[in-house]
């Protein structure tokens, strides 16, 4: 078998819907397998594999038993010969694991290979691409000292800054919410450390695979829409957890002073409260306008009573998917992509090339009876039932 592609879930059953599908549709002529691991979620998501998916391997813990363990579990029944290590807040492209699996095949001494990921706005996510941490790093980052010299090699290391987003090279750090490696590397190196609860441990694997001589790779010739944050809700637990991820990376790695060790500490905790209320909710803005892009006139009249506003339909059996000229820029536009008639990979080209135009973008999944999506990569996302 080629490709096992790992899943692991916490109360996120629409996203992981939309997931699968698309992880499904990417797999059709490759020789793999999915797996999800469900963390003992409380929503319907093990109803929802079980019914919509049956034929992928599902596990359940009793427990929530966090994001290396649950990853760990999942790669001890994976059979392929590589892994691919996703979030449930993801959407591949229908050709990213093939263009993947190729990039792979041509490469020496793999270690992990991360991908072009976006946001539910179509904006890139620079943790696409990172360096390793290391203080002064870390330094740069809080500090803000890479924005100020983003071309610098030594003070944008944070983000990879060598490399452009449209740049394939090498790097040190990949987000977990995509990795893709050998599934023997993964066993040799024992997968991720279970002694941290979550966050941290993609920046661990990452140096733990240079530490064996192995090189990792930032692959832009894919695009995987990353929404983030479907499954954390950012209070005090999600601050805790994200200063003992960061203090247990330090500690295992790297020694410093005990003045040093204070000033991390301190901007650990800076950023954990940015962080958290980056993550709260806002309200939301009623789109002023929508426009349904599907060969389904009669869903297009059911969305309109649903909005209480007209939907203009484009008809994709006698129009082409462009961005619509009529839409003024100061309006706010959703725009509904109905996967029934669209591929994922239209999907996110389009998300990506209308970015910024003041729109935000829902996808309508295949067979499906919601819309789905996010508005920006500080909070979480949206799901309209269509009943």
């Amino acid at each position: 078998m080629q490709l096992s592609v790992i899943i692991l879930n916490y109360n996120v059953r629409y996203f992981l819907e939309l997931c699968v599908l698309s992880v499904h549709n990417a797999l059709e002529n490759i020789d793999g397998e999915i797996i999800v691991i469900d963390n003992n979620s409380q929503d319907d998501s093990c109803a929802m594999m079980k019914q919509r998916f049956p034929n992928v391997k599902l596990i359940q813990n009793n427990e929530n038993l966090g994001f290396p363990k649950g990853n760990n579990i999942g790669v001890a029944q994976a059979q392929g010969e590589y892994i691919c290590i996703l979030n449930p807040d993801t959407v591949v492209a229908e050709d990213t694991f093939s263009k993947v699996l190729n990039f792979a095949n041509k490469q020496k001494d793999l270690g992990i290979i991360g991908v072009k990921l976006i946001d539910g706005s179509g904006n890139f996510l620079p943790e696409s691409k990172r360096g390793i941490p290391t203080p002064f790093v870390a330094f740069t980052k809080f500090t803000g000292l890479y924005k100020l010299f983003p071309k610098s090699r030594t003070l944008g290391k944070y983000y990879s800054q060598h490399l452009n987003e449209n740049q394939t090279g090498e790097v040190e750090v990949l987000v977990g919410a995509f990795m893709f490696m050998k599934r023997e590397l993964y066993l040799e190196l024992g997968g991720f450390d279970e002694d941290c609860f979550m966050y941290s441990d993609d920046i661990d694997l990452s140096y733990r695979v240079l530490k064996v001589g192995k090189s990792n790779y930032y692959f832009h010739e894919t695009t995987v829409v990353h929404y983030k944050g479907e499954s954390t809700v950012k209070d005090g637990i999600y601050m805790k957890r994200f200063q003992d991820a960061m203090q247990f990376f330090y500690k295992k790695h790297f020694k410093a002073s005990l003045v040093f060790s204070l000033i991390m500490k301190a901007g650990i905790v800076f950023f954990s409260f940015v962080k958290m209320f980056q993550g709260q909710p806002k309200i939301r803005t009623k789109p002023n306008s929508f426009v349904f892009y599907s060969s389904n006139k009669k869903l297009a009249n059911k969305l309109a009573l649903i909005f209480q506003n007209k939907v203009s339909f484009h008809n994709l059996k006698t129009e082409k998917m462009v961005i619509s000229s009529f839409v003024k820029r100061e309006t706010e536009t959703e725009i509904i992509l109905d996967n029934e008639f669209i591929s994922f990979k239209e999907c996110i080209r389009f998300m990506e090339s209308a970015k910024n135009k003041g729109f935000t973008f829902r996808i309508l999944p295949k067979k499906a009876n919601f819309l789905i999506g996010s508005d920006n990569s500080r909070e979480r996302g949206v799901v309209v039932k269509i009943e």
